[in-house]
């Protein structure tokens, strides 16, 4: 239902097993195989909802980024894992957040990232909406400025580097190299923008400066101007 955050299944037992499965034996597993380094932890918000928003250049980007932070994180995820068989399940009872990205009206999506945030949780975005065929900074949706400017979250921008080594788009498989960097950096404060986000190039703006942190954290270089 629109306006509620889908808590629902991740509040069952097999939701609760889950999670627990995924946090004590996953994780460690995928920082022992994947995992180089991670920098700028210290940056993280001690308490409070916050937006983590990254880079997206493979599929183990969700995986890497989870298995590094101590908050447990809201992902949204393309409808087409929901409607996956096997992801679909797992991200249901994990309360990930479904973006329907053909659809015209996302405002159930809007709404339920807001609830969210404003009960707490740490939201995770990638702002490409999708995966970079490159392993570059392309296409961006402004999507993180407006959650960020209807709740007054701050944003903790999170540069991946390595991942599209390891699990390029079209990969059938990961290789078993130990390569992935996340460098996480300073919250950011977007209030400088409220007041105008009637005005869609506010959110152009504040993605704009957003994506250019994460550009550096991640030591990758994006054109002038992404839309």
């Amino acid at each position: 239902m629109a306006g509620q955050f889908p808590i629902a299944e991740e509040n069952t037992l097999r939701g609760k097993l889950l999670y627990c499965f995924l946090r004590i034996f996953f994780a460690p597993l995928i920082r022992l195989i994947w995992i180089k380094e991670v920098k700028g932890r210290e940056n993280l918000p001690k308490s409070g909802a916050y937006i983590i928003a990254a880079n997206h250049q493979s599929y183990l980007d969700f995986l890497c980024i989870q298995a590094v932070m101590p908050a447990r994180l809201t992902f949204l995820a393309a409808e087409r894992f929901f409607d996956s068989r096997l992801c679909g399940p797992i991200l249901k009872r994990l309360g990930h957040i479904r973006v329907d990205r053909s659809a015209k009206d996302k405002s159930e999506t809007i709404e339920e990232v807001i609830t969210a945030l404003n009960i707490g949780r740490t939201v995770a975005i990638f702002p490409q909406g999708g995966l970079s065929r490159n392993g570059k900074i392309e296409k961006t949706r402004t999507g993180v400025a407006r959650f960020a400017l209807m709740t007054g979250a701050k944003v903790v921008p999170v540069g991946i580097r390595g991942t599209y080594e390891v699990f390029p788009p079209g990969a059938k498989r990961p290789k078993l190299k130990k390569m992935v960097e996340i460098n996480i950096g300073a919250p950011m404060n977007l209030s400088e923008y409220r007041g105008r986000q009637d005005n869609p190039a506010a959110y152009r703006e504040a993605t704009d400066e957003v994506m250019d942190k994460i550009a550096g954290l991640a030591g990758l270089e994006r054109a002038p101007k992404l839309f």
